[in-house]
């Protein structure tokens, strides 16, 4: 009987099950859409038993699927957004309060009143981390002072707040309360050197540390727990690897050497730099993030631009402006109109984050004609995906001292061939594009796997390369585009404070 691996991944918009054999080819997939909460103008929800019910369905979907008895998963990885936050009960796992999710700016006052104290240094010297509403503490310090039920339970000792991972692993195992080093590293609370909660940040958003879950390495042979006889896979199966989204983006592209990047492109787009063992810290607006780790050995760090709003746009001019059709027909579209004629789209809805950190920036179209069409809106709004990548790509440049050659790429986005190839015109690189799109998932599949022996040796026999887009677009255009887009960004920059 086959062994396999069974990998989780718990993303912004949806959920899936993968389920990965020996080779790390996919033997069996299922998906399902997530549905995100707006409860007010910057707040950004999800429902917890929503999550939970989308993840126990993949589960048994992709089990049916794979036509295999149960038995033959040996292993299960688990891979999320991250800095979502859910608080719940430990007593009977009832959730207090809705997931706030990555993508809220509620907490912006908080963040302000840390800065104007003079704490961000001390943030940033810690965790790598800028000083921000994306991260999961001060999230967790709004619960607190928001949510009586919680509140009340922490003063009971009886509650558990931690990033999706936990929330799941909790509930696949009926107790277990765990988390990793990358998912830990996203909340702001955890030293990164010292790879341990950290009691002066604690102590700065006035968290107590029984409430956060026990930190382990992404890829861990003493394992997270053990699925319950009640979970979908109604055996005890080893939880064995649990990574934050991009961090195992960036295994899956088999960019384990220093100086290597990725792009995935989804609800917004992460760009992850491999720095080997050093925490390079940036002067530059990129995060310092751990990346890989095994039994408390060989912890890889990386840099990392961080940006909003990617494929989202796209869903923004579908769902509030009604200029698309479907997200996929901005291919089309891009393919027959070729050009945004001059109008540029900066997304900063919720501000604007790497490289430049704006909590008050906010979106623009510029550049409008009595000539411009919806057309070249929706090529603007691919435009802007690339340019934001460009805008990290060349922080990274100066903060490494390394000149990119290539950008790796996955997630939904880059299946799109014409925004792949506009990404290399706007970048001036290859764009290297993977066999399989889902490399997050992978990535956490080999994590589980290499805590077993399962997957052993140089992970890049389990990568291959889809198709290569190279750059097409001469120089000097190149250039002249990307200083009109730079001065978008500046307009768009501090505009709540105006």
């Amino acid at each position: 009987m086959q062994k396999c691996i069974a990998s989780i991944d718990i993303g912004t918009t949806s959920t899936r099950c993968m389920i990965f054999d020996e080779n790390a080819k996919i033997v069996a997939s299922s998906h399902r859409k997530n549905r995100l909460i707006y409860p007010k103008p910057g707040w950004v929800e999800q429902d917890p038993y929503e999550i939970l019910e989308n993840v126990r369905s993949v589960i048994s979907k992709a089990l049916k699927i794979s036509k295999s008895e149960r038995g033959n998963i040996i292993a299960i990885g688990i891979t999320n957004q991250r800095e979502t936050v859910i608080a719940w009960n430990k007593e009977n796992g009832i959730p207090f309060y809705n997931a706030i999710s990555w993508q809220d700016t509620r907490t912006k006052d908080i963040c302000n009143d840390l800065e104007k104290e003079g704490y961000g240094d001390l943030i940033k010297n810690k965790t790598g981390l800028s000083l921000n509403t994306y991260f999961s503490a001060p999230k967790i310090k709004w619960l607190l002072e928001n949510v009586e039920k919680f509140k009340d339970g922490v003063n009971k000792e009886q509650a558990n707040v931690g990033n999706i991972d936990s929330w799941i692993i909790y509930n696949l195992t009926g107790n277990a309360f765990a988390t990793d080093y990358t998912n830990a590293s996203r909340t702001m609370l955890m030293d990164i050197r010292k790879l341990d909660w950290d009691q002066e940040l604690l102590n700065l958003f006035r968290i107590p540390d029984y409430i956060l879950p026990e930190i382990f390495p992404p890829s861990n042979d003493a394992f997270f727990g053990f699925t319950s006889t009640e979970s979908p896979f109604k055996e005890n199966i080893p939880i064995s690897g649990v990574m934050g989204d991009q961090q195992a983006s960036l295994l899956g592209q088999a960019c384990t050497e220093p100086g290597m990047v990725k792009n995935t492109y989804g609800t917004g787009s992460f760009i992850l730099m491999n720095t080997g063992n050093q925490t390079l810290y940036s002067k530059h607006g990129m995060l310092t993030t751990v990346a890989f780790g095994k039994n408390n050995k060989d912890v890889t760090y990386a840099l990392e631009g961080s940006i909003a709003y990617t494929g989202s746009t796209l869903e923004w001019l579908k769902n509030n402006l009604g200029i698309l059709e479907s997200v996929d027909e901005s291919e089309v579209t891009a393919e027959k109109i070729k050009t945004s004629d001059g109008v540029y789209i900066v997304p900063a809805f919720s501000g604007l984050y790497a490289p430049y950190w704006d909590m008050d920036a906010r979106g623009l179209i510029i550049g409008l004609t009595a000539f411009t069409k919806k057309e070249h809106i929706i090529y603007a709004a691919l435009e802007s995906t690339c340019y934001q990548t460009r805008d990290v790509i060349e922080a990274m440049e100066k903060d490494s001292g390394k000149k990119i050659m290539e950008l790796r790429v996955d997630g939904g986005g880059s299946k799109n061939n014409y925004l792949m190839q506009l990404q290399a015109n706007i970048l001036g690189v290859n764009i290297i594009r993977s066999e399989i799109i889902e490399t997050t998932s992978l990535g956490v599949a080999l994590a589980a796997g290499m805590a077993l022996d399962y997957f052993k040796g140089d992970l890049r026999k389990y990568y291959a390369v889809e198709k290569i887009f190279k750059p097409e677009m001469p120089r000097e255009l190149r250039e002249k585009n990307y200083r009109l887009w730079k001065k978008a960004v500046k307009r768009s920059k501090k505009w709540k404070k105006i």
